[in-house]
């Protein structure tokens, strides 16, 4: 059931969840499930001393005004150093420095991890709501042999190297992404000798992965869409289809999928029709400061294994 609130209680909601305000990466509303109707545009992140605003629409803007009073009062009362304000519904110029400065090596803490933040990106280098699923990978990956797909910059391989995974193969087209990936296992003391970064279209690299393989645990984290490169409706499945030349003879898959369209349906068919040696175990549960009216439509991290 979708919830209605006012701004006092929005206000309220995120003051609560700052309660324990600590140098962690947290999520502190999440709009973006549809469960508080009334601000489905807006997610507010809690990033070290960064109060990070998203707005995805265009709102009117006597009501934009408002949001940014009260959030204002919160990053004065709550010992921020930095309110930033991000307009994802901008073409460019979309980060505002409200207050403070834009700051430089801003680092986010996950489970006493680092990780490099970029604000000057639509997207800043971890996405909080994957949190779940790395620590799922840290619990299985001791003396594992990791393959992490759409590495992005390589959060998941830095959460499975500390908890000992013995190699993590990372691939993603972006040299970019893969370079800040290297930095995060620079900046926690993790040995990259244990860690390779694959600079390459995944669809059009199989030869070059499987050489790293057989992997114990794989895990396939794309984006829904990614114009010229991904579409998931479509490409899904071309990787589904290659888990047999990559997997171990045991082998747990980590299955993501963030698309509100698709629903777990569409990942398990694609295992049932592809790779049917490979059985569903469960979905991983969603953080409970990530709301959604329908949990089809949002996160879905769904583990198979043979």
């Amino acid at each position: 059931m979708k919830t209605n609130i006012n701004i006092e209680k929005l206000k309220e909601i995120i003051s609560d969840n700052l309660k324990d305000k600590s140098v962690e990466l947290k999520r502190v509303f999440h709009g973006r499930g549809n469960f508080y109707d009334d601000y489905n545009y807006l997610v507010v992140d809690s990033i070290n001393d960064v109060l990070l605003a998203t707005f995805f629409e265009k709102i009117d803007e006597k009501i934009e005004t408002s949001l940014i009073k009260i959030l204002d009062e919160i990053y004065a009362t709550k010992g921020f150093k930095s309110l930033i304000i991000q307009r994802r519904y901008l073409k460019e110029n979309m980060n505002e420095i409200f207050r403070g400065k834009l700051p430089q090596n801003t680092i986010a803490i996950e489970n006493a991890l680092k990780y490099n933040i970029n604000f000057s990106n639509q997207n800043i280098g971890i996405f909080p709501d994957m949190k779940i699923g790395r620590e799922f990978i840290q619990n299985i990956c001791k003396d594992k042999n990791v393959l992490n797909l759409f590495s992005y910059t390589c959060a998941f391989s830095v959460a499975a190297i500390s908890a000992g995974a013995s190699k993590v193969v990372n691939v993603d087209m972006s040299k970019s992404a893969l370079t800040i990936g290297r930095e995060n296992h620079r900046i926690n003391n993790l040995d990259t000798k244990k860690v390779k970064f694959m600079p390459y279209d995944i669809l059009k690299s199989w030869s070059r992965i499987k050489k790293e393989g057989p992997y114990d645990i794989i895990i396939i984290d794309p984006p829904s869409f990614q114009k010229g490169s991904f579409a998931a409706t479509k490409d899904y499945e071309k990787i589904i289809k290659r888990l047999d030349e990559l997997a171990a003879q045991k082998c747990v898959i980590l299955s993501c999928l963030n698309a509100p369209e698709l629903d777990t349906s569409f990942i398990k068919n694609i295992f049932s029709e592809f790779a049917s040696n490979f059985s569903f175990e469960k979905r991983l549960e969603n953080l409970n400061t990530f709301p959604a009216i329908d949990d089809e439509k949002a996160l879905k991290n769904l583990v198979f294994k043979r």
